[in-house]
């Protein structure tokens, strides 16, 4: 079983009008589909969304569209809420999830939204349904490939940006005590556990950590560029 991360940028008459104010409008910075339940039968889909950004600008537009039945904004702080949505299934959004329908595959939420209102998403499955979604998207979808791989206890996941040993250095290190404030173990004692050198022990700590914080910034917030990890084609 594979697992694929993708990027699909729609274009803008395909937008939902609450992913084109994303794309258009500064006040939401971030944007995360957290669950979903699409009723078919009854052409709806309740969704629930965590959104860092403007809250009073978000309410101002979402009351605006349509295709909203009703919905509800709860605060989390000053600068992120969670928003519950039921709305109407639009055409436009079939015309982009027929490439998912009858497949063998699961969308692992969250769904992301960045600053463009581009869609990361996280797909598991065989891989001939995974190709065959990235061939049958609308031809003016674009999508991006980011990382593609064997879907087992790490796969798709920040921990499957780790080697082995920087999974053990790092899982080693938290147990002893070494990244508690303050710290209750050294890089001796790492070191140590491990049974190599301390210099060793902290190249492999200072890896984990550039990696895990590089997938986060990456995935989240766009700060950093890194290389992709990729095993191969798509294929089952």
């Amino acid at each position: 079983m594979k697992y694929l991360d993708v990027r699909i940028r729609q274009p803008d008459w395909m937008l939902h009008p609450m992913q084109e104010f994303i794309r258009y409008d500064d006040a939401v910075r971030y944007e995360e589909l957290l669950t979903w339940n699409i009723q078919e039968g009854a052409g709806l889909e309740y969704e629930l969304f965590y959104v860092e950004g403007d809250l009073e600008r978000y309410r101002e537009v979402i009351e605006g569209v349509e295709s909203i039945r009703d919905y509800r904004i709860a605060p989390i702080d000053e600068k992120s809420f969670h928003v519950w949505a039921c709305q109407e299934t639009r055409p436009e959004d079939r015309s982009w999830r027929a490439a998912f329908a009858d497949r063998n595959l699961l969308v692992v939420p969250p769904v992301r939204f960045d600053d463009a209102a581009a869609m990361g998403m996280t797909l598991v499955g065989e891989g001939e349904d995974l190709q065959a979604v990235l061939e049958e998207l609308p031809a003016d979808v674009e999508t991006t490939v980011e990382e593609i791989g064997t879907y087992d206890r790490r796969g798709g996941t920040v921990a499957g940006t780790l080697t082995d040993r920087q999974l053990e250095a790092a899982s080693t290190a938290l147990q002893l005590g070494y990244y508690d404030v303050p710290r209750t173990a050294t890089l001796a004692d790492v070191a140590a556990e491990l049974g190599c050198a301390e210099s060793s022990a902290s190249v492999a700590l200072r890896r984990a950590q550039r990696a895990v914080f590089s997938w986060v910034l990456e995935r989240y917030g766009g700060a950093v560029g890194t290389s992709t990890r990729s095993d191969g084609p798509v294929d089952s």
